[in-house]
């Protein structure tokens, strides 16, 4: 009986261990790890030549790509369950073998590093073991029934009926009930944690918020009654939420082998393994659709569609390029508030442009030091063009823009067309000192190493950005609706 209690099978032998045979991909590591080494090895051209042997044979496609985009074994999303059982197996003198269709180079890599494993059967460039393929080579070489198997997939199926033992990781109800009718088992792995979290996770939905920039034009222009206006934003609020979520999943999978090294995006639902890289195209392509859908519906398509391809350009590869990325990433911010202006008829004036531009490359800046400071010890950041030394100078130009900002906010509120706006346009002013102690407050924690590698998440969790927003738009509401004296 298995250890759920759900599916029963034939019980195991009470005789000395078989030899236990472990396959590799979605058993003991959670991801695929030839599909991982397409994704990681997506920008480089030799990888979709070596596409080209796939009709050749299955097996020298993956020694190809094994050797183009050769797997970390160190980083890979391991079945921390497993692992502890294999572990305790090996401990009681069990032997173990490293089965797996996987090809050689790669299942060696992982056996050296997790040094459990007395022998490895792999692919070898030729033959491609799985299935039956697998089950022919593990019968010859320690007989019929001569060994139990641990595996997750159908095609495993062909194995588990000629081993004298089943080992069940992560498969669903009907294949697990298959596999223990085809052998004796001996221990069942079930799925933990939610598929429907992960999915929700890889969104990144906190991230939305940098889409109600949108509705900025609406709000300097004084529209707030403008009903229209609020709908087009709507609209283009949910076409830069779908845009902006296809992208960060091309990005974590585009990122797979860095963010393993991280030491927080590694919990990511792909570097995780939590989500496999085929569920991240899928979801890719229904977020771009419906990304396309609002923002035809919004009246900004082509903002959308720029900010689409400087996105996808900057995730793909001008994030390596130094001061580019920067620059790019404070462009980001700016477009959508360009598309909240077209969609909804209130056009950015050249003060909001001005503001805008400084104050989110102030932001680009936190960043991507926060993300060096991490990371510093390295002397590199991976898939970044910046040196450790270069951190004192992108905080200089980083405070610079933020004082910049601050400055074309202050000749903002001092400008003529304000008074016909506001009752007591001088209360303005106390905007001018809570934004830059907002700004001063977030270079400081970055300084110290505070600051999450993203500011917008930062500020979302911490209480006096709260407070400084609250007097912000509690300034603004007084000043317009509350004469001085009056």
């Amino acid at each position: 009986m298995l250890e759920t209690g759900k599916i029963t099978g034939r019980p195991a032998a009470e005789a000395a261990p078989l030899v236990l045979c472990v396959d590799l991909d979605g058993t003991l590591v959670r991801s695929d790890t030839l599909v991982d080494s397409l994704a990681s090895g997506a920008r480089n051209w030799r990888i979709w030549r070596a596409l080209l042997s796939v009709f050749k044979s299955r097996a020298a496609f993956k020694r190809k790509v094994a050797e183009l985009e050769p797997v970390d074994a160190a980083s890979l999303p391991y079945n921390a369950a497993l692992l502890e059982y294999l572990r305790a197996e090996k401990g009681r003198g069990r032997m173990l073998v490293l089965a797996t269709a996987a090809d050689a180079k790669t299942a060696d890599a992982v056996a050296a590093h997790l040094g459990l494993f007395d022998a490895v059967v792999a692919s070898d460039g030729v033959r491609n073991l799985k299935g039956a393929r697998k089950a022919d080579a593990l019968a010859e070489r320690f007989g019929e029934r001569g060994f139990a198997y641990a595996g997750n997939d159908r095609s495993d199926l062909a194995v588990w009926r000629r081993s004298g033992g089943a080992v069940i990781v992560h498969a669903g109800r009907s294949l697990a009930a298959k596999a223990a009718k085809a052998a004796p088992v001996e221990r069942h792995f079930p799925h933990t944690g939610s598929r429907l979290r992960a999915v929700l996770k890889a969104l990144r939905p906190y991230q939305w918020v940098k889409n109600f920039l949108v509705l900025v034009p609406v709000a300097t222009a004084h529209a707030l009654n403008d009903a229209s206006a609020w709908i087009s934003a709507g609209w283009t609020f949910a076409a830069f939420c779908s845009t902006a979520s296809a992208i960060y999943i091309i990005n974590d999978l585009s990122d797979l082998k860095a963010d393993r090294l991280h030491a927080r995006k590694r919990q990511r639902p792909f570097a995780s393994g939590a989500l496999s890289v085929p569920a991240g195209l899928t979801m890719t392509l229904i977020l771009l659709i419906a990304g396309a859908f609002f923002a035809a519906r919004s009246g900004a398509a082509a903002w959308v569609a720029l900010y689409g391809v400087s996105s996808l350009s900057y995730s793909l590869f001008l994030k390596e390029f130094p001061l580019v990325d920067v620059f790019v990433l404070a462009g980001l911010y700016t477009l959508r508030v360009f598309a909240g202006g077209e969609a909804t008829g209130h056009l950015v004036s050249l003060w909001l442009l001005g503001f805008s531009t400084f104050f989110f490359l102030s932001l680009a800046l936190v960043k991507r030091v926060s993300e060096m400071m991490t990371m510093r010890s390295a002397g590199r950041v991976a898939r970044r063009g910046y040196e450790a030394a270069d951190v004192p100078v992108l905080q200089a130009m980083g405070v610079a823009s933020a004082f910049t900002a601050i400055v074309i906010l202050a000749l903002f509120v001092q400008g003529e067309a304000i008074p016909m706006h506001y009752a007591s346009p001088e209360l303005l002013w106390l905007i001018v000192p809570l934004m830059l102690f907002w700004l001063c407050r977030i270079w400081l924690s970055t300084a110290r190493g505070y600051m999450h590698d993203d500011p917008i998440i930062y500020a979302a969790k911490d209480w006096v950005s709260w407070l400084v927003s609250i007097a912000v738009f509690g300034t603004l509401a007084a000043a317009k609706d509350f004469p001085l004296g009056g």
